[in-house]
């Protein structure tokens, strides 16, 4: 008979061993659902911060060139001042404009091509045996 109560302490050993584990696996978790919450609150807030501070940054820049355009009027009248700012950013777009169709030329299409000649030369040597 003892090995039959010897048993039943091992069996009872074992399902507390379990349910411990099962615990420490739910507070694991639990600790893990709450770490990510502060992280995703706190990235929440940073990138609505950043959008605040861009909005902010785009009427800073139209205030820029509106005080340009006051600074020309001082000497010029002020359709003429509002029109060179005008010609000026319109510079500045085709620019950008030109340059950003410039890069895209160089990089379409995106295709790894020294990559794909490497790996056709790779084969053709293992299929040649050298």
């Amino acid at each position: 008979m003892p090995t039959h109560a010897g048993e039943k302490g091992l069996g009872a050993a074992a399902r507390a061993v379990s349910e411990r584990v099962s615990a420490i696996v739910r507070l694991e978790i639990q600790l893990a659902v709450s770490e990510l919450k502060r992280k995703v609150v706190a990235l929440g807030l940073g990138i609505g911060m950043l959008l605040g501070a861009g909005i902010f940054l785009l009427f800073m820049l139209g205030f820029a060139l509106a005080t340009v355009a006051a600074a020309f009027a001082t000497f010029l009248s002020t359709w003429l001042a509002l029109l060179i700012v005008t010609g000026i950013l319109f510079l500045i777009a085709g620019l950008l404009g030109f340059l950003g169709i410039t890069a895209l030329a160089k990089g379409s299409p995106p295709v790894p091509e020294q990559a794909i000649q490497e790996a056709k030369l790779t084969t053709e040597a293992l299929k040649n045996g050298r």
